[in-house]
C-alpha cells in the first residue's frame, strides 16, 4: 500500500497563493499567462459557464503580475509552473505591475441601494489594500483627497463606505490614476463575475439602474483611461454592447467558441488523467468522464474542474462513492426551468425529449443578449443554456447554427430533476384529477388507473435517456408516480424501501381503512407491456414486498404492476 501522503484537494479555494502556499493540487494554468501576454486586446472579456475556473485564474494573474518587493516569495510561487520557463518573460512582467483586482459576485443586493452600497464596499476595500496612497510622496494633496474620498467610511450608522455616485462610477479610474502616479507604471485592471449585479438586478427589478452604473463604471476605467495597461474581466454570458459597453471599441471578447485560451478553462483529458493517475483512481476514469466531461469550449474537449475535483475527493475516501451532480448544488438551475417552463409548443417538448435521448439538436445560437431578452422567448433560451453549459456543441456550426446535446450525464440529470419538478407543480394545480387518480388506486382499478396515467404522460416531457440502464430509465416513471401518489395527505408513501427480500418501488399506508398498497414500475423494451407487467407482480410476490404493511397490522393490500414504454403504460392489479 502506498502510504506517501497525498496533496489536499483545493475544493472551494480560488486563491492562487494559498493553494500554492499550502501545497494543495494544482493544475497548471500559468500558460495563460504567456498567451494573454502575446495575444491581449486592451479589454479581455473570458466568458465561461459557472466553475469552471474562471477566478483562480484572476488570482493567479494577479499573483504573478503585481508588485511585490519581496521577488524570491513571488519567484517561489511560481516555481515548477509552466510559466516559470520562459525566463525572459518572467523577467520583464513578474511583479511589475501594479494590480486592481475585484469580484461582483458579492453584488446582490434585493434593490439598488443595497447593491450600490455592497457596490461601494468593494471597491472601498480594494482602494484600502493600497492604503499607503493616502501618505504617498508623490501624489499631490488633491490627489490624496480623491483617495480619502474612496476610503470614507460612515462610522456613525455603520452603512459602509461613503461614495457619491460621481465618486462611485470614477472609482477604479482614480485609483488606477492614483495608482500609475505612485508607481510610475500603468495598471492592471480584474474584474471577475463582472455581469453578477445585472443578474440580480433583473431578477429583483432594479436593471435599469444596474445598467446605468456599470456603464458609467466601466466606460471611465476601461475606454477613457490612460492609466490602464490592459484589463481582464470574466462573466458567464457576453452581456450586449448595448447594454454596458456602449462605445467600448476596444473590447476583445473571448468566449466558448474561440480557439484562443481554450484550454485555460476546466480540465483537459489528459489532465483529469494525470490527477486520477496521482491519486491513484484511474479505474474511475470512465465515470469521471461519463458524468462530467463533454464540454467544448473552441476546439478542445473540457471537464468541468469543480465537479471532478468534488468527486475524486469523495473516491479517496470512498473507493465505492456514487458520482453526483455537484454542479447543480451551486445554482438554481433557473436557465432549465425557464426552458421547459416555456416550452408551450409540441416541437420544443420534442426537442428537449431528444436532448435528454442524447440526440443534437441544431439552432441558433445568439452571442450578445441583453438581461431583458434571456427569457423572451424559447429561441433566445437555447442561447442561454449553451454560453451557461447546460448545451455544448458537437460538430461543427453552420455561420450561427450550432449543433447542440447535452454534454454529460450530470447535466442530463439536472434536465430530468427539472423535468420532474415542473411535471409535478403542474399536476398539483387540478387537485380534483389527482383525488380521482389515488382514488383509483385505492379501489384496485387498474384501468382506470392506467388510463389516468397514460394522460400524465401524454402531457408531461418524457425522459428516455438512451445512454443510461434501463433500471435509471425506470426511475424516470417511478419519480412521477411517487409525486402524484404523494398528493394525499392522509397517506404515507415511501419510496425504495426494504420490505421482505428486497425493496420496494413504492409502499402505500392508508391507515383510517386498514390498507396498504405495493407499487413495482418497469420500462419495457418493447410494446409487450402486458408481460412486463406480469413480472412486476411476480416479483412483488416472490421478494414479499408486501411484508412492510402486514407488520404494520394492515389487513387488505393491494399489488399494482406498471409497464412504461415511451409515453404509454399498462397496470394490472392484484389482490
Amino acid at each position: 500500500m502506498n502510504t506517501k501522503i497525498k496533496k489536499k484537494l483545493p475544493i472551494g479555494i480560488e486563491s492562487f497563493e494559498k493553494i500554492r502556499i499550502e501545497d494543495f493540487y494544482y493544475i497548471d494554468k500559468t500558460g495563460l499567462i504567456k498567451a494573454l501576454l502575446y495575444n491581449w486586446g486592451e479589454v479581455n472579456l473570458f466568458t465561461r459557464p459557472r466553475r469552471f475556473g474562471k477566478s483562480l485564474n484572476m488570482s493567479m494573474l494577479k499573483s504573478f503580475f503585481e508588485i511585490n518587493t519581496d521577488k524570491e516569495y513571488k519567484k517561489n510561487l511560481f516555481e515548477g509552473l509552466d510559466i516559470a520557463n520562459d525566463t525572459d518573460l518572467c523577467k520583464t512582467y513578474m511583479g511589475k505591475f501594479p494590480v486592481i483586482s475585484i469580484s461582483l459576485k458579492g453584488v446582490n443586493g434585493t434593490d439598488f441601494s443595497a447593491a450600490r452600497s455592497m457596490m461601494s464596499s468593494i471597491i472601498g476595500n480594494e482602494a484600502l489594500r493600497f492604503y499607503f496612497l493616502s501618505e504617498s510622496p508623490k501624489l499631490n494633496e488633491k490627489e490624496i483627497k480623491l483617495f480619502n474620498q474612496l476610503t470614507e467610511v460612515d462610522e456613525s450608522n455603520r452603512e459602509g463606505f461613503i461614495m457619491s455616485d460621481t465618486v462611485l462610477t470614477s472609482s477604479l479610474k482614480i485609483l488606477s490614476m492614483l495608482l500609475q502616479k505612485h508607481y510610475e507604471k500603468k495598471v492592471i485592471i480584474l474584474i471577475d463575475e463582472y455581469d453578477v449585479p445585472l443578474a440580480k438586478a433583473f431578477d429583483n427589478g432594479y436593471y435599469d439602474e444596474m445598467v446605468m452604473l456599470i456603464r458609467n463604471l466601466f466606460e471611465q476605467v476601461l475606454k477613457t483611461n490612460d492609466s490602464l495597461q490592459f484589463a481582464v474581466l470574466t462573466g458567464c454570458l457576453r452581456v450586449s454592447k448595448e447594454s454596458i459597453f456602449t462605445g467600448l471599441n476596444n473590447l476583445k471578447v473571448l468566449s466558448i467558441t474561440d480557439v484562443r485560451f481554450d484550454e485555460y478553462f476546466g480540465f483537459t483529458d489528459k489532465e483529469v488523467q494525470d490527477l486520477l493517475k496521482y491519486y491513484e483512481l484511474t479505474e474511475s476514469y470512465g465515470i469521471v468522464k461519463d458524468w462530467y466531461d463533454g464540454y467544448r469550449f473552441g476546439n478542445v474537449h473540457i471537464y468541468c474542474p469543480w465537479d471532478v475535483i468534488c468527486y475524486c475527493d469523495e473516491l479517496r475516501f470512498d473507493p465505492k462513492a456514487l458520482p453526483k451532480d455537484y454542479w447543480s448544488n451551486t445554482s438554481s438551475n433557473e436557465a432549465v426551468r425557464h426552458f421547459i417552463e416555456n416550452a408551450e409548443t409540441n416541437t420544443t417538448k420534442r426537442e428537449i425529449e431528444r436532448l435528454v435521448e442524447g440526440d443534437i439538436i441544431k439552432k441558433e445560437i445568439r452571442r450578445e443578449l441583453t438581461y431583458r431578452e434571456l427569457y423572451n422567448n424559447a429561441e433566445n433560451i437555447w442561447s442561454v443554456l449553451y454560453t451557461t453549459g447546460y448545451l455544448t456543441q458537437q460538430g461543427e456550426p453552420d455561420g450561427d447554427i450550432f449543433p447542440l446535446v447535452i454534454p454529460n450525464q450530470e447535466v442530463r440529470k439536472i434536465f430530468t430533476k427539472q423535468i420532474t419538478d415542473w411535471f409535478q407543480d403542474t399536476v398539483r394545480k387540478d387537485g380534483a384529477a389527482l383525488n380521482a387518480f389515488c382514488e383509483a388506486f385505492e379501489k384496485g382499478d387498474a384501468a382506470e388507473v392506467e388510463k389516468q396515467f397514460n394522460s400524465y404522460l401524454r402531457k408531461t416531457i418524457s425522459i428516455r435517456d438512451t445512454f443510461v440502464k434501463k433500471d435509471r430509465k425506470e426511475n424516470f416513471y417511478h419519480g412521477i408516480l411517487l409525486g402524484l401518489l404523494s398528493f394525499k395527505g392522509n397517506w404515507n408513501v415511501w419510496s425504495n424501501r426494504e420490505s421482505g427480500e428486497g425493496y420496494s418501488d413504492i409502499l402505500i399506508e392508508i391507515e383510517d381503512k386498514d390498507m396498504g398498497i405495493v407499487v413495482e414500475v418497469k420500462y419495457s423494451d418493447d410494446e409487450n407491456l402486458e408481460a412486463v407487467c406480469r413480472q412486476a407482480l411476480k416479483q412483488i410476490n416472490d421478494k414479499n414486498y408486501p411484508e412492510e404493511l402486514q407488520q404494520l397490522g394492515l389487513n387488505h393490500i393491494l399489488k399494482f404492476g406498471i409497464a412504461c414504454y415511451k409515453k404509454r403504460c399498462k397496470v394490472i392489479s392484484l389482490r
